[in-house]
């Protein structure tokens, strides 16, 4: 028993290894093509995404991620034969997810793959009686995590730096005080502690990411968690939709609209599709702040870990004794080192072409990475637990934050822009 705990990795580290493993493979030549999911009709469905070829691509990618994920498992001392049986079934169901996501109509309303990976996961979860040592066998986690070390490839310091201080300006200004409004809120109406920190992150930086590292610098329920995704991804539809219309009618400017936009709506997906709507000016500055907002993503996540870590008094039960720096480090989220070392090998290391030449590869393996999250997470979680009386402070408290920051980044870009 004892050389299994030996041989046993720290899930955070696992991830950093696994993460940097995938994109200095694909550094190295290792570029996977990237599957088709688009289609309009049923014809388009075999003709697109159900032919031949395409049908290959998913084949190579699942070998890839399963040969990723077996080495996880093994690095954390999970059981081998219970993932051999539980990967392939949630890599199909999270192709499911992304072949409906794909749906040209789907796109449209900015509806991102990962509300279906959760959907068919909690369907499934909830109207079927799944084994335990299935359950056991989901890396939910693992998944998550190493689609945000590869989230870091695509945050690239000089790109944003080029366009200017104002998005960093915007980005610095929303984070900061949605972040305190949201905290402020959760504690007023008394929001479990874990789900209020989720809360304000998803709310303040760049929604779904952001809730996912801090549950990660905070080691959060999963079922918290996906509560709190939920409730991102379904209010950032309407947001999308409304956001332009208003925008319109009040004629602002593309510039101050594209700050707005940015600023506000918590998803990368639903941010370029209010932008393309209003135009290209609009979706230029709002990929701009949404992306200045993802850069402090890491940094948050740092200093959320050091808030949590003082806060919790894990060094002992004396609530004035303060933990030692042993204590803040073994509590840090080492997965933040693998997002921080992306960002910086891809902003500073790896030269333009070569950055080109993998970006699309390392986006959809990103993208995948979290379906597959999503839907062990859906697989894992009761609805009852997830939509229950317990449910509904953290929902107002979300509108309220979410209300606030509307506003208050409408204010900000005003000012600004």
């Amino acid at each position: 028993m004892s050389s299994t705990k030996k041989l046993t990795l720290h899930e955070d580290w696992a991830v950093v290894i696994l993460g940097s493993l995938i994109i200095l493979l694909s550094i190295g030549g290792l570029i996977l093509s990237v599957p088709v999911f688009s289609w309009s009709n049923s014809e388009q469905l075999f003709s697109n995404v159900f032919k031949a070829g395409n049908l290959a691509n998913i084949g190579i990618q699942f070998l890839f991620v399963f040969v990723i994920a077996a080495i996880g498992s093994l690095l954390m001392g999970k059981p081998v034969k219970n993932f051999l049986v539980m990967f392939p079934v949630v890599y199909v169901l999270t192709i499911l997810a992304l072949i409906i996501a794909g749906n040209k109509q789907i796109k449209y309303y900015g509806l991102e793959a990962v509300i279906f990976s959760l959907v068919i996961g909690l369907l499934i979860g909830n109207f079927f009686k799944l084994p335990d040592w299935f359950k056991s066998a989901l890396s939910t986690e693992l998944y998550v995590k190493i689609g945000l070390v590869l989230l870091g490839t695509s945050v690239i310091f000089s790109d944003i730096l080029k366009a200017g201080s104002l998005g960093l300006i915007q980005a610095l200004l929303v984070v900061t005080s949605v972040w305190y409004f949201a905290f402020w809120v959760c504690k007023k109406l008394k929001v479990d502690d874990e789900i209020a920190m989720m809360i304000s992150s998803a709310v303040s930086i760049c929604g779904v990411s952001a809730a996912i590292a801090t549950a990660g610098a905070i080691k959060g329920d999963s079922k918290k968690l996906s509560y709190v995704i939920s409730m991102v991804l379904i209010t950032a539809v309407p947001m999308m939709i409304f956001m332009p219309m208003i925008a319109h009618y009040f004629h602002f400017s593309q510039e101050v609209t594209g700050a707005w936009l940015g600023g506000s709506i918590d998803t990368t997906g639903a941010v370029v599709a209010s932008g393309s709507l209003v135009g290209e000016i609009a979706l230029k500055i709002s990929t701009i702040v949404k992306f200045s907002q993802n850069v402090l993503l890491g940094l948050a996540a740092f200093a959320i870990s050091i808030y949590w870590t003082y806060t919790k008094h894990p060094a002992g039960s004396d609530p004035d004794k303060k933990p030692t720096l042993k204590v803040i480090w073994e509590r840090f989220p080492k997965f933040v080192l693998g997002f921080i070392g992306a960002s910086l090998l891809f902003s500073f290391f790896i030269s333009a072409e070569t950055g080109a030449h993998v970006k699309d590869s390392l986006k959809n393996l990103q993208g995948l990475w979290f379906a597959l999250a999503f839907t062990s997470i859906g697989l894992e979680t009761n609805f009852k637990e997830l939509f229950g009386e317990n449910s509904k402070k953290p929902l107002y408290a979300f509108l309220i934050a979410q209300t606030f920051n509307i506003f208050i980044t409408l204010a900000i870009a005003f000012v600004l822009f």
